[in-house]
C-alpha cells in the first residue's frame, strides 16, 4: 500500500514538474509578446530585411512587424534560393512596407540594375524623408547615380559603392549631409567630385577610396571648412600607376587617415587642430624598377601632421631610402606613436623620436622584412638622450632578436627613466620565457618597468 501511495505520490509530483515547466514557457513567450511594437521594430532593425520578413510566421501579430521597422537592407545574394528578381523584391518590401520614416535604405546588387527602376526606388525612399542612403553594385556594368539623389534635403549619411558612376548637377545641396563615403566608384569627370562636395555645407566626415582603373580622376580637390574627418585610400593600377593630386583646404582637421599609394598632397591650410591621424604607404615594386623614389611624398606628409596628439606610421620598405635630413618641425603634441618598423625605415623612427620631447606611449608593428633587403638595415647610432624622457609605455609586435632589434629594446630601456611597461611580442611562444629572463638582464633606468614577452 505505502508503495502504491509512492507511485501515485511520484506521479503527482512529475505531473505538477511538467505543469510548471509548461507554465515557464508560457511566461517566457509572454514575455516576447509584452513588448511593444516599436520595441520590437527596434530589435528587427538591426536584422537585414530578408531575415526580418522571415519572423512574419510566428503569429499573426508578427506578421506586419517587420513593415514598421525604419530600415530596410536588401541584397540579392541573400536571395539566390527564391526564384524571383531582386527588381522585384525591391518594389514589394516597398509597397508593403508602412514605417511614416524611412532612416535607413541599403540596396546592394551584384547584377545589372535598370536606371528607370533605380531612379523609381530612390524617389520613394526620398518622399519617406530616408536620413542614411548606401547603394552598392558589382555588376561589372557602370551604373549612373539617378539625378533625384540630388534632390533629398534629408540624408545625413550617404554611401556609394563599387561600379557607380557621379555625375552631380552644377547646383544642388545636401544640407543635412554630415557623412559621405565614396568606395571604388567612377566619375564623369574630376569636375564631379568638386561639384558634390560643394552641395555638402555641413558634412564632417568623408571618406574616399579611389581605384585607378575605373575613377577617371587624377586631381581632386577637397574644398569642405566643416570637415573633421577625412580618410583617403588610392588603388594603384598595373603595372604602373598615373600620378594623382588631392588640394585640400579643410582647416577644421581633426582626423587624418590615409592608405596606398602616396599621390601629391596639397594642404592649402596647416593642420593645426588634427588630433588623430595614420599614415600607411604601401607602393608596389615600380617604385624603384621605375626610379620613382617618393620618400619625399612621405616626409611631406608627415611634416603636416605634426600637430598631431596620437600618430600611426607604416612609411613602406624601399620608398624610405632616400630620407637624408631630420626633421625641421618639432612634434610638441605627440603622445603616442604607433610606427610600422623594416629594414629599411629604423632611421625614419630614430628622427622622429628625437623630435617628439612629450611622447608617452611607443608602439612598434613590424612588418615582413624581405631578406634582399637585410643588406638595407640603416638604423644607425642610436643617440639622443632624453627624448624618451616620458615614456611610460612601450611595445613591440614581432619582435625577433635581431641585433638591432635587441640594440633598440637596449635604448629604450636605457632611456625611458618613467617606463611603466615594456611588452614585448613575439611569434614563436616556445621561447618565452627564455626571452624574459634575457631582457631581464638588460641595464634600465627605470626600476618600475615590468616586462611582459606574449
Amino acid at each position: 500500500m505505502d508503495m502504491a501511495n509512492s507511485a501515485t505520490h511520484h506521479q503527482s509530483d512529475s505531473k505538477r514538474k511538467k505543469v510548471e515547466l509548461s507554465q515557464d514557457a508560457v511566461v517566457s513567450i509572454d514575455r516576447i509578446s509584452n513588448l511593444s511594437d516599436s520595441l520590437i521594430c527596434h530589435i528587427l532593425s538591426f536584422l537585414p530585411t530578408k531575415e526580418a520578413v522571415v519572423t512574419s510566421i510566428l503569429s499573426n501579430r508578427w506578421k506586419t512587424l517587420w513593415t514598421l521597422v525604419p530600415k530596410i537592407d536588401l541584397e540579392n545574394n541573400r536571395f539566390q534560393k527564391i526564384p524571383v528578381s531582386l527588381t522585384h523584391i525591391v518594389y514589394r518590401v516597398l509597397a508593403l512596407h508602412r514605417a511614416p520614416l524611412l532612416r535607413n535604405f541599403s540596396l546592394t546588387s551584384y547584377s545589372p540594375c535598370h536606371p528607370f527602376h533605380l531612379d523609381t526606388w530612390i524617389h520613394t525612399v526620398i518622399g519617406r524623408k530616408v536620413q542614411q542612403l548606401r547603394l552598392q553594385f558589382h555588376s561589372k556594368k557602370l551604373v549612373k547615380l539617378p539625378r533625384t539623389v540630388f534632390t533629398c534635403k534629408t540624408i545625413v549619411i550617404l554611401e556609394l559603392i563599387g561600379d557607380i558612376v557621379l555625375d552631380p548637377p552644377s547646383k544642388f545641396q545636401f544640407p543635412s549631409l554630415k557623412i559621405l563615403c565614396l568606395c571604388e566608384i567612377a566619375y564623369k569627370s574630376e569636375d564631379s567630385f568638386s561639384n558634390l562636395l560643394s552641395g555638402c555645407p555641413v558634412l564632417e566626415d568623408l571618406r574616399v577610396k579611389l581605384r585607378e582603373e575605373l575613377d577617371g580622376a587624377t586631381n581632386l580637390k577637397i574644398t569642405v571648412p566643416t570637415l573633421k574627418r577625412l580618410g583617403i585610400e588610392f588603388i594603384p593600377g598595373y603595372p604602373k600607376p598615373h600620378d594623382y593630386k588631392f588640394e585640400i583646404y579643410s582647416p577644421a582637421l581633426e582626423n587624418f587617415r590615409f592608405c596606398g599609394d602616396l599621390g601629391n598632397l596639397v594642404f592649402i591650410e596647416k593642420l593645426t587642430k588634427v588630433v588623430d591621424a595614420e599614415v600607411g604607404i604601401y607602393a608596389g615594386h615600380w617604385v624603384l624598377e621605375n626610379g620613382l623614389h617618393y620618400g619625399a611624398r612621405i616626409f611631406k606628409l608627415v611634416r603636416e601632421l605634426n600637430c598631431s596628439k596620437f600618430l600611426s606610421i607604416c612609411p613602406g620598405q624601399k620608398e624610405c631610402l632616400c630620407f637624408d635630413s631630420i626633421y625641421p618641425s618639432m612634434y610638441q603634441n605627440l603622445v603616442r606613436l604607433e610606427f610600422g618598423v623594416n629594414l629599411s625605415n629604423w632611421h625614419v623612427l630614430k628622427a622622429l623620436l628625437l623630435v617628439a620631447p612629450n611622447l608617452k606611449v611607443l608602439v612598434l608593428d613590424k612588418n615582413d622584412y624581405d631578406e634582399e633587403d637585410n643588406r638595407l638595415c640603416c638604423i644607425g647610432r642610436l643617440d639622443g638622450s632624453g627624448c624618451l624622457s616620458l615614456l611610460t609605455a612601450f611595445s613591440f609586435n614581432g619582435y625577433e632578436e635581431l641585433e638591432h632589434e635587441v640594440e633598440f629594446v637596449k635604448y629604450v630601456l636605457n632611456e625611458a627613466r618613467l617606463l611603466n611597461a615594456m611588452t614585448i611580442k613575439i611569434y614563436d611562444k616556445r621561447f618565452k620565457e627564455s626571452l624574459l629572463q634575457r631582457l631581464s638582464m638588460f641595464p634600465r633606468q627605470s626600476t618600475k618597468c615590468v616586462i611582459t614577452v606574449e
